[in-house]
């Protein structure tokens, strides 16, 4: 259903307009990543494609995992994961911030979700994550990650694109270990979470950018989970009922997508540069995981950061303005190349 979507953007140009009026609702609820938020579905091009075109004129994208499925609640869902990719040229205009050109191949992970009602897209969660493009146009103001940086792959099995099959022992698997997660540290140390039970001894764990990617446990622990919880140990997925997941799963796969679908409260000495608050926020996160030999292999993961600093008063964009105000903002002209 999405196919004409997904192939105009293959490689984005000007065509990609019709394509997504042919599958968007023109009164589609589009809920994007900080600073765009909500829109309608008639905007989504002007708003998302148009300015991210100017900055890489030869932006591509790259579908990397695709799953569709029915949610319990009897919702039709396709989820997507993979990278925008282009040659930065021209600063990238968001809300009057401008991020620098990189003149180099230039990418950003997304995740996208899209609801489909009667052949159209009528809902969608989008994020998509701009402090990657802000790191390597050496533009992020805030703290450094400690997770390891990198252009995020495919699933290393490579049919992230032809999943088939139920998924439901998948998703029973990955909601046990989330449930087994929230037990630390109101029930008890570490091992009430039983990480070695849900999780591949070598597993990859790919954080967004400001977090970073994390190898097997000890990379999980040491560079987001024990610094997560040390900020904000009263996370919660769901504890008044308020919070909204959709889940859909095939095969060895599993995907959720959540607007928001965790309450946290930001204490003791802060969580990547943010003061201790003592303020609640809420968190939009849209999840991937892949399954092998009965336990998570690979887990895909994007939190819209920028939504969550706004939350606390900080101004990521703002900020990177400020510290880059002395920067050429002009367009980078490459040079013909003559062979000798």
């Amino acid at each position: 259903m999405l196919q004409p979507f997904q192939n105009a953007l293959t490689s984005v140009t000007e065509e990609a307009r019709a394509a997504i009026t042919k599958v968007v609702a023109p009164d589609a609820r589009m809920s994007l990543c900080h600073p765009f938020g909500e829109i309608k579905g008639a905007d989504l091009y002007d708003t998302l494609y148009a300015p991210l075109l100017n900055a890489m004129p030869d932006l591509e994208r790259r579908d990397m995992i695709v799953l569709s499925g029915t949610t319990p609640e009897g919702q039709d869902w396709v989820g997507c994961m993979g990278n925008y990719m282009g040659t930065m040229t021209k600063a990238w205009s968001i809300n009057g911030h401008h991020i620098p050109p990189t003149g180099h191949l230039t990418h950003m992970r997304y995740h996208e979700f899209f609801r489909i009602e009667d052949g159209l897209v009528t809902e969608a969660q989008i994020i998509w994550d701009i402090p990657e493009l802000m790191m390597q146009a050496n533009a992020w103001p805030m703290a450094p990650q400690l997770g390891k940086f990198l252009c995020t792959p495919a699933p290393m099995t490579q049919d992230g694109l032809t999943v088939t099959g139920d998924g439901q022992a998948t998703m029973d698997h990955v909601i046990a270990m989330l449930t087994d997660l929230c037990k630390h540290p109101a029930q008890g140390g570490p091992e009430v979470m039983n990480l070695e039970t849900y999780w591949h001894p070598r597993f990859n764990w790919y954080g967004p950018a400001g977090i970073g990617t994390g190898r097997g446990i000890a990379g999980f622990r040491n560079w987001h989970q024990i610094p997560f919880l040390r900020a904000m140990p009263d996370r919660k997925l769901d504890a008044l009922g308020d919070l909204m997941s959709h889940w859909f799963a095939q095969g060895d796969y599993v995907c959720e997508t959540g607007w928001p679908n965790m309450r946290l409260t930001i204490t003791n000495d802060g969580w990547m540069g943010i003061a201790p608050a003592n303020t609640e926020v809420l968190l939009r996160s849209l999840d991937f995981w892949r399954m092998e030999d009965g336990k998570i292999r690979e887990n895909w993961v994007l939190v819209d950061l920028l939504d969550l600093y706004a939350q606390c008063g900080v101004d990521v964009l703002g900020r990177m303005s400020e510290f880059n105000k002395a920067r050429n903002l002009g367009p980078i002209i490459l040079p013909e190349c003559e062979f000798v």
